[in-house]
């Protein structure tokens, strides 16, 4: 059974939400339940609000374990995960992914497949893990939850990078991060057939067909602090991906006429606490950005680089300094070898000296962001001028003249002018 609502430019309401999800559950005979919904960093995802229905609606005649599909990310507080999931999900169901270590390899893919889908650039076998609780046969059905928008590794995120990224292991998770970034951002944002995501649909296909597993795929889009549901796909077929896709590349793709000279991008303290997550502001507007622009962070709540400490380490000592440099480094030294995600994270996070990008912050030095190829500016400094309580989603021209585009939060969709876009 597969459930599908399209409401594009409206909402779905939760009392349309309420009973989809309620439909979808009729009649399975559920005694343990696994909910596999995103973290803080898909604040506008919707996923809390699902997990939270789900759990009222199941948790009196069955057993319900919610595990966050963090991949790198440092595991939710119980503060966070009343603010995401609401105050009736206790926080004793929630599980945290351990990405290196409660990890179970299911299966390989061929190296010369890799090598065929990513025309050359990786020929290497890639193992993939995932958590190992999603294999225990006592749960009835898994249910992944989560977002369908760009993303900058794999082109239109959710379905199974949720598994294979969200619950998986440090190779998947390292080598589709490497191959998406060495490909070319720019060459995938936004589009499904991606190498990295024949990647996983073949792990789909070839590893977890007995799993009892169902996706639960939104398409939202922000007005100000509301978030609307605009798109509600429910069951396993691809082809419910695919109808989110479209969906989302028709709300999610912000197509600009013309390439803005400065765009300033605000980071929810919330979401945004390191610049591993924070840098969706530099990769969903770099097709936007004017040459020799300037791309201004507001960054309230970036106290560090990497979710991971070993990550943190490798980000701050060879630093955001462009594709080329960092494919050079990475060939030269063991240690970024060894994590090829954080190598993929540098490119990402680097504008190969095309334009300008600065980082207002509060909880970082000077050193620190300089030493990581930024220019630093003092968060309160540049809250006087570009203050995001007055400041509307787009084109804004400042009292003194000068013309900004301002982007309230980059995780809610991609930024490009039209003279930028790749076509397939």
């Amino acid at each position: 059974m597969s459930i599908m609502i399209e409401k594009p430019e409206l909402k779905i309401n939760d009392q349309e939400l309420r009973a989809a999800l309620k439909t979808f559950i009729e009649g399975k005979n559920l005694n343990k339940i696994l909910l596999l919904p995103p973290d803080m960093t898909r604040l506008h995802s919707y996923a809390g609000r699902i997990t939270a229905i789900l759990y009222e609606l199941l948790h009196d005649h069955c057993d319900i374990d919610i595990m966050p599909a963090l991949g790198t990310h440092d595991p939710m507080s119980e503060e966070e995960c009343k603010e995401f999931f609401g105050p009736h999900v206790p926080y004793n169901t929630i599980i945290p992914h351990r990405w290196k270590t409660d990890i179970t390899k299911i299966g390989t893919i061929p190296a010369a497949y890799v090598n065929d889908i990513s025309e050359g650039l990786l020929d290497e076998p890639i193992d993939i893990e995932i958590n190992k609780i999603l294999l225990d046969p006592a749960y009835d059905l898994i249910l992944s939850i989560g977002q369908v928008i760009p993303h900058e590794v794999v082109g239109m995120a959710n379905y199974s990078k949720n598994i294979f990224v969200g619950c998986g292991g440090q190779t998947a998770i390292n080598k589709s991060h490497f191959l998406g970034a060495v490909y070319g951002l720019e060459k995938l944002m936004g589009k499904d057939h991606s190498p990295v995501r024949k990647i996983f649909d073949y792990a789909e296909e070839h590893f977890i067909q007995d799993m009892p597993l169902q996706y639960i795929l939104t398409v939202t889009t922000v007005d100000q602090e509301d978030v609307h549901l605009e798109g509600l796909y429910i069951g396993r077929d691809r082809h419910l991906f695919e109808k989110a896709i479209v969906l989302s590349q028709h709300r999610n793709f912000n197509l600009l006429d013309q390439s803005p000279q400065k765009v300033v991008v605000y980071l929810d303290e919330r979401e945004f606490k390191s610049t591993w997550l924070g840098n969706k502001a530099i990769y969903r507007t770099r097709m936007a950005i004017k040459d020799a622009g300037d791309l201004i962070i507001l960054a309230p709540g970036v106290r560090k680089f990497g979710e991971d400490l070993e990550i943190d380490q490798l980000l701050r000592k060879y630093g955001y300094v462009g594709r080329d440099k960092i494919l050079q480094l990475y060939y030269e030294n063991e240690d970024l070898q060894a994590n090829p995600s954080a190598a993929a994270h540098l490119i990402h996070g680097s504008s190969d000296s095309r334009f300008n990008i600065t980082y207002a912050v509060r909880h970082l030095s000077r050193k620190e962001i300089e030493s990581a190829g930024y220019i630093y500016a003092d968060l309160d400094d540049m809250l006087q001028r570009y203050n995001p309580k007055s400041l509307k989603q787009g084109t804004n021209i400042l009292p003194d003249g000068e013309e900004i585009y301002f982007i309230s939060n980059p995780a809610v969709g991609l930024w490009a002018s039209r003279d930028r876009i790749i076509e397939d």
